[in-house]
């Protein structure tokens, strides 16, 4: 047999065995039984594929994980998860319905993170999925930017914040309040990266009745028998930003006026020197709107706004009209100085929130400032004018009750408004700055101090306030920033402008540090009171509140 034969195979029999026997190292191997895919998917698989057997809930079709519509996981003291328990121990929390949602938050907001009864992450099943985290942060944010922005306390805008993602089932969150910063962070246990979100508020505006919705929408929203959609939510917050001011601007200007009457009334003025205050303060209403609408910065708005009362009372006494010069000025005074700010910032440093305090005290001082410049421009030219106006005016108060109780209600009821409250709690608000100048007024016949008088009268203030606000599950804000109008420090910040006004540096000075010292006595006052009313009422806790304990210096 030749060479080319022994190469050639002679038969199809052998022609299979000679192919077979070179084959590929992926082929399969003989008695090995593999399964076919069914319509020809080829036997590999993706990486990413799930192993068979692996059993993976998936969300509902109509409601998917994440969204907006789906209904809140909202917390249950009743239905509670299992909760991470520490070495020292959890202390016993209860959440009742019966109080405030800001008591129950801020007890939670006192623990340490590591101490607070926050639930672990377990599986949450079909109908347990809760909205997408980011937009749970940021609606908080949002809410939290408007109560900030409305004057509310640092302490109160984050037990908000808080009230708001564990309503949501973020309950492992933390959240940060600036005067001008917000954070919040959301980690879902200890293995979990955090998510953190900030927003920035720009820009400030006063108005109660945009501040009392919102409190109402936190309060339906940790409502655990009320399940409001994160959609809902924000439509209903979203209603609230575009609601008009109850007032229009022509009623505002009339409130302005009308509350430097009153302040003029309660310093010894009469009828006349209640028109010039009146007409005063219109006249500087107006042209800080005009400031404000040309751009110019709030410490310019004050300056200017400082400068009609003043002018008039002078322009009295180059006339030689018999009236009292002194009471136009301090009224004008009255509807300018920054109450609320003062309250707030004082508060904040009260309760711990030193930064905050410090931004919001700040803030005080350049509109102090504002208001200093503005008057002391007007009673220079005055004096070069030959103008006499007379410190010793201080001295001379006129005792008329009835007048000055009426007075003082007029001023608390236009302070409520210029708030832009709501009209169900204007009368509350007139009443408790009555109760508080009766107060006032009371003491100081018997002979006690100004400084002590005006704080137990801010006391009283904030205790009925804080009393008021528990009834109405609402701000405290409305309640207690109008009433103590009547106690602002007007007459003594006047004439210790007089005195610097005319080279009486020293006594201006004194005068000048017994209005900071009346200012601080009603932002102490205040606070007091509504720390009173939570320490006789029921709050959030079993035990005592929680607070921040400090060494002495060690």
């Amino acid at each position: 047999m030749t060479e080319a034969e022994h190469r050639k195979p002679q038969s199809d029999e052998a022609r299979s065995f000679y192919d077979s026997e070179i084959t590929s190292e992926f082929a399969v191997p003989d008695g090995l039984a593999m399964p076919r895919t069914v319509g020809g998917e080829p036997e590999t698989t993706s990486e990413f594929a799930l192993p068979k057997g692996l059993d993976v809930p998936q969300p509902s079709a109509a409601e998917p994980e994440g969204s907006a519509f789906t209904a809140p996981r909202t917390y249950s003291a009743k239905d509670a998860p299992p909760a991470f328990t520490p070495p020292t121990g959890i202390p016993v929390v209860s959440l009742t319905k019966d109080v405030p949602w800001q008591d129950r938050m801020r007890t939670m907001l006192r623990m340490p993170v590591a101490e607070r009864p926050a639930p672990e992450l377990t599986h949450k099943s079909e109908d347990e999925a809760g909205p997408a985290v980011p937009r749970v942060l940021d609606l908080t944010l949002r809410i939290g930017e408007l109560l900030l922005a409305g004057g509310e306390g640092a302490e109160d805008v984050e037990a908000a914040m808080f009230a708001v993602c564990r309503s949501y089932g973020l309950d492992r969150c933390e959240p940060n309040v600036t005067f001008t910063l917000l954070s919040i962070t959301y980690q879902p246990s200890l293995v979990d990266d955090p998510v953190t979100a900030s927003r920035t508020v720009r820009r400030r505006g006063t108005d109660y009745t945009r501040l009392a919705a919102v409190f109402q929408l936190v309060d339906d929203l940790s409502d655990p028998e009320t399940a409001i959609s994160l959609e809902d939510a924000y439509r209903r917050l979203a209603e609230i930003r575009r609601n008009r001011h109850p007032y229009p601007t022509w009623v505002l200007t009339s409130a302005s006026g009308l509350l430097a009457g009153a302040a003029s009334v309660l310093v010894g003025g009469d009828l006349l020197v209640f028109v010039a205050a009146m007409l005063g303060a219109m006249l500087g209403d107006r042209l800080a709107w005009l400031c404000a609408g040309r751009g110019l910065p709030e410490f310019y708005q004050f300056t200017v706004a400082a400068m009609p009362p003043a002018a008039i009372g002078i322009a009295l006494t180059l006339a030689h009209a018999d009236v009292k010069a002194s009471a136009v000025i301090t009224g004008g005074l009255f509807a300018l100085l920054p109450g609320r700010a003062l309250v707030a910032g004082v508060q904040d440093g009260l309760t711990g929130f030193y930064i905050t305090a410090s931004a919001r005290l700040l803030e005080v001082m350049y509109f102090f400032v504002g208001i200093v410049v503005g008057v002391l421009v007007m009673l220079y030219v005055g004096v070069q004018l030959g103008a006499h106006l007379n410190p010793d005016e201080a001295l001379s108060t006129v005792s008329r009750p009835l007048w000055q109780i009426a007075a003082s209600m007029l001023l608390s009821l236009t302070f409520a408004v210029l708030l832009q409250q709501e009209r169900s709690t204007v009368l509350a608000v007139t009443l408790n700055g009555g109760v508080a100048w009766c107060v006032y007024g009371a003491m100081q016949t018997g002979g006690f101090s100004p400084v002590a008088s005006t704080a137990v009268a801010a006391g009283l203030v904030g205790l009925f306030g804080q009393l008021l606000s528990r009834y109405r599950f609402a701000s405290a804000l409305p309640y207690t920033t109008a009433a103590i109008g009547p106690l602002l420090p007007g007459s003594a910040t006047y004439f210790g402008l007089l005195s610097i006004a005319g080279n009486e540096v020293d006594e201006g000075l004194v005068s000048l540090s017994k209005a900071a010292a009346l200012a601080m006595a009603i932002a102490i006052g205040v606070n007091l009171g509504s720390e009173i009313s939570r320490l006789f009422l029921r709050v959030g806790s079993a035990g005592k509140r929680r607070a921040a304990k400090r060494t002495r210096g060690f």
